[in-house]
């Protein structure tokens, strides 16, 4: 009997244009940015009674947004072998050999080039000043170091994740102002309930690649408890926006209820833990930035439209 031998097909250009376009867009993690660069949007419409101008919020963005890909990409590149272990992760490019580390270099310094160049020339520079330190922060200084040196690791890396708001707010104004520092205090707080809710069930392959989150080094009892403790400050926070007039009543209805929802999966998860709701509270917890911050856009120009009437009708 003979052996037939395979006869192995190229893939057409077209379709492996395809897939290393979607190999390098796994590389920027577009669902990170998207969260990104959604609140630094919403950072521009804020800072200013009317709106922003144009040309500002599509240069802005797409400067921000090309940043915030270039350190995904560099996290990549440097976790590389932890993801190779890791179940979550071990099917991104790198660990599987779709792109190389070279490559995945090149990208990301392409990328934070053309973010530099776009937000100097284009937007001014102190928002490219404060992008390029939050690209090194997260991308570097979390990355390398604080990553594995301390289980705090992720509430002092988070000032990196919550800089966008204000990025977009220096766009528009050239100025960081209180009201601007308001919208990062809510996301640096917001961050370790988040993360931690996914560090509880992702504990032991933490573990397995030395990564000391904090329920590694802590413990699952512990870890609970500070995502409770930290979302009630996390309500605390959210509530100031309202207290130093940024906002109105529509917004502090809506973040009361946001809130609510995030304490009773803190309180549940501490009281009663299991993976699978450990993985429900992370989901929400997403959900419930992208919504909190739509209820400060949409409060905002309800005000807007408000004042507008009245000086139409009187």
């Amino acid at each position: 009997m003979k052996l037939q031998t395979a006869i192995v097909q190229p893939l057409p250009r077209r379709q492996r244009v395809s897939m290393r376009a979607r190999e390098y867009l796994e590389l920027g993690k577009p669902r990170v940015v998207a969260l990104i660069v959604f609140t630094a949007i919403v950072g521009m419409f804020l800072a200013t009674p009317a709106m922003p101008p144009l040309s500002t919020i599509i240069l802005a963005t797409l400067g921000i947004g090309l940043a915030a890909a270039s350190a995904a990409s560099i996290n990549h590149l440097l976790d590389q072998h932890a993801d190779a272990i890791m179940t979550r992760t071990r099917g991104r490019p790198l660990p599987t050999g779709q792109l190389k580390p070279r490559q995945a270099l090149a990208f990301a310094l392409i990328l934070g080039a053309l973010s530099m160049l776009i937000l100097v020339l284009g937007v001014n520079a102190l928002t490219a000043a404060l992008t390029f330190i939050s690209l090194i922060g997260y991308a570097v200084v979390y990355t390398v170091y604080l990553k594995r040196a301390t289980p705090q690791n992720i509430v002092i890396g988070g000032a990196a994740g919550a800089a966008p708001p204000v990025l977009g707010w220096t766009a528009v104004t050239g100025e960081v102002s209180s009201d601007a520092l308001l919208l990062f205090l809510i996301i640096f707080v917001w961050t370790p309930p988040h993360f931690w809710a996914l560090a509880l069930y992702r504990q032991q392959e933490y573990a397995k690649v030395g990564i000391p989150m904090l329920p590694v080094t802590h413990g699952s009892e512990f870890t609970r408890l500070h995502v409770l403790l930290y979302t009630l400050l996390l309500t605390a926070v959210t509530l100031m926006p309202f207290a130093t007039h940024m906002s109105g009543l529509f917004y502090l209805l809506g973040a009361v209820v946001l809130n609510a929802g995030f304490i009773h999966f803190a309180w549940r998860l501490y009281r009663n833990y299991s993976d699978l709701l450990a993985k429900k509270t992370f989901a929400y917890s997403i959900q419930y930035l992208a919504a909190l911050f739509s209820l400060l856009l949409i409060d905002h120009y309800r005000a807007y439209f408000s004042e507008a009437l009245q000086s139409a009708l009187y």
